[in-house]
């Protein structure tokens, strides 16, 4: 497979570019030059797949060229190990819904299940070519965690995670900042997320200082981010699916990564109907579907801070693919996004989103509610994220059945569920020790100098 950029289709790459570059030289994202499509009696064939052979039929459809199929299905099988789902995942049915729980790996949320593969896959890259890297990261509360527990201790490659100071909750800072490892380094930014990113996101566009400290990076810019959390589409869809049956998923969306691996998962041809965008207070996309207009605003800081994102980085890759694949006018709209603080889209352009897209958000109070009425009906602990999954399904009509992303354990917003219950989510046993383990970070401003600075000082 042949990857390109979002601003500029002329230069392909390699997955391996592809892996260890993160963010396109040119500042845009990575996308196949021709997505994989698998016909209807392939997908007949997958069905009745363990999860871990289900991933690596799909994963081998995007890195044949730097892996075969044996050791894809090593690295599957090394990276899943620990994980507290015999497959990976668990479906739950509340009610009439169907609840897809993504968390059940070492840092309890759906950001493991791919952080876990690429840990692996980093190592067996980096000892293929003899390279090293340093890999910087921004973070909204869970990605920097499963990151770190995917690469600590880990030879080749540093770790350094942004994460915004006091804006994430207890337990997700601590399973970052509790971790003692030489390679891992822990940054509280004096900011929000939107910050985090932008920052990492500059230091991607600074040519000197990325390839003066080889940097890489693993947000969900990174594209075998996306490729990996595409298979969990297709297991649910399985598993819950009667013949010829179109499913739709709710997915608690930020950074947008998770729920454009649906629409990849659509695009390969699973039948699904309606992907719909579940925001907090920050429904920038929502703006987008219901007016065309892309314009961040003020950050809300809320219950539900892995969402707490005005700028959602991996939208660029679906206005590449709705601009029919037009790197000149992704390029515009990003500039103008940059220059003006918002863009506009065409109302033929806007027309390919709503038919594969729908969005609604829920409010502080009305995710609480959701919180509160799942556990009175089912006796069933939520985290706030996965309540606006759950919630805004009451504000939509949609035809046929559906699935909701469970992507974070209770726990991790223990004092969110807590309040709202009355009933304390508790940590699996084997994790209670990072509760009074030492905390290891570095406050700092929000100056890319800085950053910079302390990161040459540490490698």
């Amino acid at each position: 497979m042949e990857y390109i950029s979002t601003r500029n289709t002329q230069k392909t790459f390699s997955f391996r570019d592809v892996f260890l570059k993160g963010l396109a030289p040119d500042g845009g994202l990575f996308v196949p030059k021709k997505f994989p499509i698998f016909t209807v009696e392939e997908i007949e064939n997958l069905k009745f797949l363990s999860y871990k052979d289900l991933a690596v039929k799909i994963i081998y459809k995007f890195c044949s060229d730097q892996f075969n199929e044996n050791e894809i299905s090593k690295l599957v099988k090394i990276s899943y190990k620990n994980f507290r789902a015999e497959e990976v995942v668990k479906i739950k049915k509340l009610g009439k819904l169907n609840l897809l729980e993504l968390f059940h790996g070492p840092t309890l949320a759906f950001k493991d299940i791919a952080m876990q593969i690429i840990g692996n896959m980093y190592e067996k890259i980096l000892q293929k070519n003899n390279f090293k890297i340093n890999i910087v990261v921004a973070t909204s509360g869970d990605t920097g965690a499963a990151a770190i527990s995917a690469i600590k201790d880990r030879k080749n490659m540093r770790i350094f995670v942004l994460h915004p100071d006091e804006k994430i909750s207890k337990i997700q800072r601590k399973f970052m900042t509790t971790v003692s490892s030489d390679n891992v380094f822990n940054i509280a930014l004096d900011g929000n997320f939107d910050d985090c990113q932008k920052l990492v996101k500059s230091m991607f566009n600074d040519k000197d200082f990325r390839n003066s400290i080889n940097m890489s990076g693993v947000n969900s810019i990174n594209w075998s981010r996306i490729v990996f959390q595409i298979v969990y589409y297709f297991f649910a869809y399985f598993q819950i699916a009667k013949k010829n049956e179109k499913l739709n998923f709710s997915v608690p969306t930020g950074n947008f990564g998770d729920v454009y691996a649906g629409y990849v998962a659509k695009k390969m041809g699973l039948p699904i109907k309606k992907l719909v965008i579940a925001t907090n207070q920050n429904d920038i996309l929502k703006r987008l579907i219901k007016t065309g207009c892309y314009k961040p605003m003020k950050v809300h800081h809320t219950v539900s801070p892995s969402m707490d994102i005005q700028v959602a980085s991996n939208f660029e890759r679906l206005i590449f693919d709705i601009c029919s694949s037009n790197s000149t006018r992704t390029s515009q709209l990003m500039d103008d996004l940059n220059k003006k603080g918002e863009f506009k889209i065409e109302d033929k352009e806007l027309k390919k989103i709503k038919d594969n897209f729908t969005s609604e958000s829920l409010s502080e109070d009305e995710t609480r509610l959701i919180i509160n009425e799942i556990y009175n009906s089912e006796k069933i602990l939520i985290d706030p994220h996965t309540a606006v999954g759950i919630g805004v399904l009451k504000k939509i009509s949609l035809e046929g059945s559906t699935v909701t992303l469970g992507t974070a354990h209770p726990s991790k917003f223990s004092e969110v569920v807590m309040q709202t219950t009355n009933v304390e989510p508790e940590l699996p046993e084997k994790l209670k020790n990072i509760l009074v383990k030492k905390e290891n970070y570095e406050k700092l401003p929000n100056d890319i100098k800085i950053i910079q600075s302390y990161i040459l000082k540490k490698i």
